[in-house]
């Protein structure tokens, strides 16, 4: 009698034998545990630190300068904050000629602020003209925050609408929660470093709320296809089926936008600087919640076969007999 023991077969459910399924619930609890703690202390650096709102929402001055040689958007910066300009902000007007200069509001007025720029700017063999100069309050500046936090809230409730009917509400529901969680990390990480938080900042976060709301469509939808195709299986194994056959998409576009955000942060000068540190962070985040925020607690409030199953009801009732 032959005492080898038989190893039961690996349940493959259609996939070829030499691809490999990825068990990525199986850290699903250590994630959300991780989860919570990063967005608790970014809840907190928030109420302790706050963001270091910049001259988009506080208020400022904007410059218009006007070179007739190409000039080095530092070398306007370093000369501004020698002349005692608070956290000048210099970025290109469509050539390397004509500059946007924003700064901390002062009290000159503006025709004797219009000549103490043209005198602390001029550069040799390089005649400046400083061709207009604007003001912002800081009263347009807090309506502006606030419309700005209002069209956050409004897109996400969009988002909750369409992947809800798109899909299924437990999915949106953990859509909506990966996308809180994406904002709410990279708000915490600009106020725990104190980094400037201005119009491009938000920007990003809008952006990193498309992106992130991408994957989670992405995935979603190939979990309702296999929730269809796939017999006898777990939701948990459909879901790992899923989101592994998703993972070199889901790598491929990541690693593209992550190209050309760094590109941006290395070669798009100090107006795309904070953009990109913002887009950055937003990447790596929302690849990670769209697993493990996002499918893990669609999984978690009981998302199986019969979520994408509609229930068709009878149209007539079988009538009773009546006794004679």
């Amino acid at each position: 009698m032959s005492t080898e023991m038989t190893q039961p077969e690996k349940k493959q459910y259609g996939r070829p034998d030499n691809e490999k399924v990825i068990d990525f619930m199986k850290i699903a609890k250590p994630a959300a545990i991780f989860s919570i703690i990063i967005t608790l202390l970014s809840v907190f650096f928030l109420a302790t630190k706050g963001l270091n709102l910049g001259l988009d929402f506080t208020g400022g001055i904007s410059a218009e300068l006007n070179y007739t040689q190409p000039v080095n958007q530092s070398t306007v910066t370093d000369a501004l904050k020698q002349a005692g300009f608070k956290e000048p902000v210099v970025q290109t007007l469509g050539s390397e000629r004509d500059l946007l200069v924003r700064m901390a509001a002062t009290d000159e007025s503006v025709d004797n602020l219009k000549a103490h720029i043209q005198k602390v700017a001029t550069l040799p063999n390089n005649q400046l003209t400083v061709s207009k100069i604007d003001s912002v309050g800081s009263q347009v500046g807090n309506e502006l925050y606030l419309r700005s936090a209002g069209a956050v809230a409004l897109a996400m409730l969009l988002m909750l609408v369409y992947v809800t009917i798109r899909f299924e509400f437990k999915l949106a529901m953990g859509a909506v929660l990966s996308l809180c969680h994406d904002i709410l990390v990279t708000l915490g990480i600009f106020a725990l470093l104190q980094w400037p938080f201005d119009l491009t900042v938000l920007a990003a976060l809008l952006a990193v709320i498309g992106f992130s709301l991408n994957d989670n469509i992405v995935v979603s939808d190939r979990i309702r296809e296999n929730f269809r195709k796939i017999r006898g299986a777990t939701p948990r194994e459909v879901v790992d089926i899923s989101l592994t056959e998703t993972l070199r998409r889901t790598i491929h576009t990541s690693m593209t936008l992550l190209l050309v955000v760094l590109a941006m942060m290395f070669l798009g000068g100090e107006g795309l600087k904070w953009f990109s540190v913002a887009m950055c962070i937003g990447v790596f985040v929302g690849t990670y919640s769209s697993i493990y925020i996002g499918t893990a607690f669609a999984l978690w409030r009981g998302l199986d076969r019969q979520s994408f199953i509609v229930q068709v009801k009878p149209e007539f009732e079988d009538e009773q007999e009546i006794p004679h």
